[in-house]
């Protein structure tokens, strides 16, 4: 397996989270945590993955204080995996990712999983970048100031 190059000494706040969140498994792990999965079966099996690369996927999170490894709700002997406030804090990285493909990555009539208000049972509104003082922006309205 090819090793990634580490970007933890950069001053990128893009580059950087990729060490920790930059592998694809790992934001579905996240995004199935968001829905509520906590046992290792449940990732599992809604994900496809194979048993070894999830146990690697859950201790890298787990390492990057994204997961937190607890004992089961239910008494049982297993652990439960649950998102910490760092973990939480991925759900608007998700919900941009999620509108980006809805908008990008299927065709117009194209059935797909949609994320609902839990109390409208309607889609959100798109995500949008605003300044200060609340002005929309686009990428060529900002500019990146380097250290």
């Amino acid at each position: 397996m090819v090793k990634r190059t580490s970007h933890q000494d950069t001053a990128c706040g893009v580059a950087r989270p990729l060490d920790v969140i930059g592998d694809g498994w790992s934001l579905l792990i996240v995004r199935d945590a968001l829905a509520g999965a906590r046992r290792f079966g449940e990732f599992q099996s809604g994900l496809g993955l194979a048993k070894n690369i999830l146990a690697a996927r859950l201790r890298s999170l787990i390492e990057h204080g994204i997961l937190e490894a607890v004992p089961a709700s239910d008494g049982g002997a297993h652990q439960e995996y649950v998102l910490t406030e760092k973990g939480r804090g991925l759900f608007p990285v998700l919900v941009a990712l999620r509108q980006w493909g809805d908008a990008f990555c299927f065709e117009p009539n194209e059935s797909r999983a949609r994320l609902l208000d839990v109390e409208t049972r309607q889609p959100l509104k798109t995500v949008e970048i605003r300044s200060q003082d609340g002005r929309s922006l686009a990428p060529e309205d900002t500019v990146v100031q380097l250290p």
